[in-house]
C-alpha cells in the first residue's frame, strides 16, 4: 500500500476521533444556559443528561449532533477518504466509526472523560447498517416507553443491532456483526453506574428533573 493511502487513511481516522470528542453536551449547556453538565444530573455530557439537565430543545438538538458526527465519520468519512475505492468503503466505515465512538467515550478535550457513547454509536451504526439501526431504534423506545428507563432501553437497543444485522442478509457480514458485539459490550460497560443504580432501585427515569450530581451519580462519567 501506498504510503499516500496510509497516510490518507489515518488523517481519516484521526478526524474521526476528534469529530466524536467535540463535546456538544457541554458546549450546549455553557453557551446557552451558562451550565456546566458536568455538575448536574448524572455530570454526563452526553444526549440524555443533556436533555435532562438543558431541557427539551436544547437536548433533542445535542441527540441529533451526537448521531450525526458518529454518521459522519462511518458514512460520510468512510466514502471522502476511500478516494472512488467502493472496495475499501465498509472497512473505513467500521473503523472510522470506531474512532469517533472512542472520541465521544475519551475525548482528548476533557481529559479522556466523556460519555456513554449510545448517540454516537447509533449515528455510526446509521451509516453502516440502516435498517438493523431503525429495528434497534424501534426497541429502544418500546423499551422506554415500558420501564421510562433510558439506560434500559439503550442497553437493549446496542444489544438488538447485531441481531438484526444477523437476521438481514446485506448486512450479515462477521466483521459488521463483531464490530457491533463490540460496540455493544462497550456502551454496556460504560452503563455500570446505571447497572449499580438499577439493582439498587436510584435509577432515574424519564421525565424526572436533575437537580446536582449525588456521590454515587459523579462517577457516572
Amino acid at each position: 500500500m501506498p504510503a499516500s493511502e496510509i497516510i490518507a487513511y489515518a488523517t481519516g481516522g484521526l478526524l474521526s476521533y476528534l469529530l466524536g470528542a467535540a463535546p456538544f453536551g457541554l458546549l450546549a449547556g455553557l453557551v446557552l444556559k451558562g451550565i456546566d453538565i458536568r455538575q448536574r444530573g448524572s455530570r454526563n455530557i452526553g444526549a440524555t443528561n443533556a436533555l435532562r439537565v438543558l431541557g427539551r430543545p436544547i437536548g433533542i438538538a445535542v441527540h441529533a449532533l451526537d448521531i450525526g458526527k458518529g454518521f459522519a465519520a462511518s458514512f460520510g468519512f468512510a466514502r471522502l477518504f476511500a478516494a472512488g475505492r467502493p472496495e475499501v468503503v465498509s472497512a473505513l466505515g467500521i473503523a472510522y466509526g470506531l474512532a469517533a465512538i472512542l472520541g465521544h467515550v475519551f475525548p482528548v478535550y476533557l481529559g479522556f472523560r466523556g460519555g456513554k457513547g449510545m448517540a454516537t454509536s447509533l449515528g455510526v451504526f446509521l451509516g453502516l447498517a440502516w435498517l438493523p439501526t431503525l429495528i434497534a431504534g424501534a426497541a429502544w423506545l418500546l423499551v422506554k416507553t415500558v420501564t421510562r428507563y433510558v439506560s434500559v432501553a439503550s442497553m437493549t437497543a446496542v444489544s438488538v443491532v447485531p441481531i438484526a444485522m444477523a437476521v438481514f442478509p446485506p448486512w450479515r457480514k462477521a466483521e459488521l456483526i463483531g464490530f457491533a458485539i463490540v460496540v455493544a459490550l462497550l456502551v454496556i460497560v460504560r452503563h455500570k453506574s446505571n447497572i449499580v443504580r438499577l439493582l439498587h432501585g436510584t435509577e432515574h427515569k424519564a421525565g424526572q428533573s436533575a437537580g446536582p450530581a449525588t456521590d454515587g451519580e459523579a462517577r457516572d462519567s
